[in-house]
């Protein structure tokens, strides 16, 4: 079979696996671990999607290191994937938020390292067949975001979003991943005998960036905006289940099939990845990044004031604009990392950049995030959805400004004119 289409099957199952449960996990922890009434369990479900931060932190390292010099990437990459859908299959059977949190921790720590290695499969095995890498990898990697929307409208139309279905779905998905990697060609392990410190190994020469004020306060704003990117995740799913306890709400298409709402979001994200050429040229990286934060400002603040009935239009608008929110700052955000650090430790920065937003960030917006939700939560277990979504809102506002205010950088559209071709 063509090599582009082994690799966008691999792209597909890849985000396919992650999609089944990722977003319906939040609502599906609220629908079975709140009885009786749990007044922290907004923390816990905030905790627990913070788990793919802290495997984030490390696992990524350690199994790159092993794909780089022991075992074949194709194998780790399928053996991760075999271990996490086990550890799916486990999360099928737990009935408490605190088992959830280490089923979901287990799951991250086979999961999140197998994107890279995805990645590290695909351009190598393009590179071994002397194919441009940046002209063919990325109508590849666009159907891994297919492949994610695809698992959100199958658990919803399936009826799976509140039910440990999906669970057993991902794990099979899971396991058929990594079978399928075992397929693939091979990824020989690298043959040079140059020697490198444990620490480059991890990517931890990239902290010398730190040294540089302008780039230790992009860091530090990757962080705190990092801490955004899985709010909505968390608790998307489980603020439209709630608008089901009202009658006037309760058989709305928001309701009814809220995962396909808001994979909208993702689909959003495709677009908004082909208009980023035209606003890098135009307003360059600074500007762009802070049309990502105020896009963040409006994606929360649009759920704050839209509902299922009058107000739906307003939840769509959410949704087009998460794409401007979520693509605008990774991706500007990685190229002036590419930009800024030097040729001999540019992976590493980007492996720093990953770190501060998936990383530290993840863990942070989980951490805040549970406990906003726990803060307007009354005894009944009855959540102030509005006031929460302008918490947020009002979070990715201070970033923006202070952004604005604090980080100074030039825009040179010229720089920007062979970034952007």
């Amino acid at each position: 079979m063509n090599l582009k289409y082994r690799l966008t099957g691999l792209s597909f199952l890849q985000f396919f696996v992650w999609g089944i449960w990722l977003i319906s996990l939040g609502g599906y922890m609220f629908a079975n671990f709140n009885n009786p009434v749990d007044p922290e369990l907004g923390s816990k479900v905030g905790n627990t999607y913070g788990t793919m931060g802290w495997a984030s932190l490390f696992m990524p390292a350690l199994m790159g290191i092993l794909a780089d010099k022991y075992i074949r990437a194709e194998i780790v990459l399928g053996i991760c994937h075999i271990i996490g859908g086990a550890g799916l299959y486990y999360a099928s059977t737990v009935t408490n938020a605190g088992d959830m949190y280490w089923a979901i921790f287990f799951v991250s720590c086979f999961y999140m390292p197998t994107i890279g290695l995805s990645n590290t499969v695909s351009y190598s095995l393009l590179s071994k067949s002397n194919l441009d890498v940046q002209k063919s990898f990325a109508p590849i990697r666009v159907w891994g975001t297919v492949g994610f929307i695809v698992a959100e409208w199958a658990v919803d139309l399936l009826g799976w979003t509140q039910n440990n279905s999906q669970f057993y779905f991902a794990a099979v998905a899971g396991v058929c991943t990594g079978l399928y990697c075992f397929t693939l060609p091979r990824v020989e392990v690298s043959s040079s005998t140059e020697k490198k410190s444990f620490a480059t190994r991890l990517g931890l020469d990239a902290f010398q960036l730190f040294k540089s004020p302008m780039m230790a306060k992009f860091f530090l704003f990757a962080m705190f905006l990092g801490a955004a990117l899985q709010i909505t995740n968390m608790f998307g799913n489980p603020f439209l289940g709630d608008f089901g306890k009202v009658p006037e709400y309760a058989d709305s298409f928001a309701v009814k099939h809220s995962n396909i709402l808001i994979s909208l979001s993702q689909i959003s994200e495709t677009l908004f990845i082909l208009a980023i050429p035209f606003f890098l040229k135009r307003f360059g990286i600074k500007q762009v990044m802070l049309i990502s934060m105020i896009a963040w400002v409006l994606r929360f603040g649009l759920f704050g004031v839209g509902n299922p009935g009058s107000g739906l239009s307003l939840l769509i608008l959410s949704m087009i604009v998460y794409g401007m929110a979520f693509d605008f700052f990774n991706i500007s955000g990685s190229l002036f990392v590419d930009r800024e650090a030097k040729p001999g430790i540019r992976a590493s920065a980007q492996g720093l950049f990953m770190l501060m937003t998936n990383g530290l960030g993840a863990i942070l917006g989980g951490i805040f995030a549970g406990r906003i939700v726990d803060h307007f939560t009354d005894a009944a277990g009855s959540k102030d959805w509005p006031n929460i979504w302008f918490s947020f809102a009002g979070y990715a506002l201070v970033i923006a400004v202070l952004f604005l205010l604090v980080f100074k950088y030039k825009h040179n559209p010229k720089e920007m004119q062979t970034v952007t071709h």
